[in-house]
């Protein structure tokens, strides 16, 4: 090895100082590439900073009013344990959870209710907007553009809509979950479809089938484990949602939560505040394993 190592060329002195200078150059406009990128990226902060007002002496000084609140809705507002810590009297804590149980479960109806609708609607619409599948430009842009209008507006923005038409109610939060999903969802199954293998498609459309068919036939088996995948945790996300539809009085256990906060029943606020996050948590970790299970089978296959 060494004999080997000793029989290598060297290179010429000019030559050798070219190859340096050009990789010292290509090392300097890397580092200025970082610099500015790093600038731009400060002072972007740094505008948003100004334009959103943000005034960090206001916050430091009123964040012992943030604390407060947190340290507060975690004692009791009544019964003979009244001032000590929540889980002092857990009976007392969750005194109203037959009736949360309800609204959360109202709030699950409502999260798969709009996942089902919009991801039907999704479903269909994703093939109209797939560039692959779609020659017509007046087609594509139409279903895009709807599906941009969906997504584009909060679910917020829909369920205070649908409340003043139909009031308040479960029907307002479906509503506006639906609509939202459908934008959600919508673009992520035509990004799937469009990185489809075509191949089977246009062998059934050289046998005269129809698009419908060669679709059917060709595309689907392709994109439904990713479509289903997708639609899972868009089921998780409209399960948070949900339980905000409630704010503006679509339903759910948001109605009471809202209504604790308003009336300053501290102790409630928690209670409700943990029975959503348990029924996330649990929802989350199924829905994973569901979709754990759905990559495995598609591997296996």
């Amino acid at each position: 090895m060494r004999t080997s190592l000793a029989t290598v060329p060297a290179l010429p002195p000019l030559r050798l100082a070219q190859l340096e200078g050009q990789y010292a150059g290509a090392i300097g406009a890397k580092r200025a590439k970082t610099f500015v990128g790093l600038a731009l990226v400060v002072g972007m902060i740094g505008f948003s900073a100004i334009f959103g007002e943000v005034d960090l002496v206001k916050f430091f000084s009123h964040i012992t009013a943030f604390t407060s609140y947190i340290g507060r809705i975690f004692v009791l507002d009544s019964g003979p344990h009244s001032g000590q810590l929540t889980i002092a009297d857990p009976v007392e804590w969750f005194w109203g959870i037959a009736r949360w149980s309800r609204l959360i479960g109202e709030t699950i109806l409502i999260a798969y209710l709009g996942t089902f609708v919009g991801g039907i609607v999704a479903f269909f619409a994703a093939f109209l907007a797939a560039r692959n599948l779609v020659q017509s430009q007046v087609v594509l842009f139409i279903v895009r553009r709807l599906l941009e209008f969906c997504r584009t507006v909060p679910e917020i923005a829909f369920a205070m809509i649908f409340v003043v038409a139909f009031g308040f109610g479960p029907l307002p939060g479906v509503l506006a979950l639906a609509i939202h999903t459908t934008g959600a969802l919508g673009k992520l199954f035509f990004e799937v479809v469009e990185n489809a293998d075509l191949k089977a498609m246009d062998g059934l459309t050289s046998t005269g089938a129809t698009w419908v068919a060669s679709v059917r036939f060709a595309v689907m088996p392709q994109v439904l484990s990713n479509f289903v995948s997708y639609a899972l945790l868009r089921f998780e996300i409209n399960v948070r949602e949900g339980a905000i539809m409630g704010l503006v009085g679509a339903g759910g256990i948001g109605q009471d939560l809202i209504e604790a906060i308003r009336k300053f029943y501290y102790s409630d606020v928690s209670a409700i505040l943990v029975l959503i996050v348990i029924t996330v948590s649990v929802i989350d970790l199924a829905t994973e394993a569901l979709r754990s299970r759905l990559i495995s089978r598609e591997a296996g296959h």
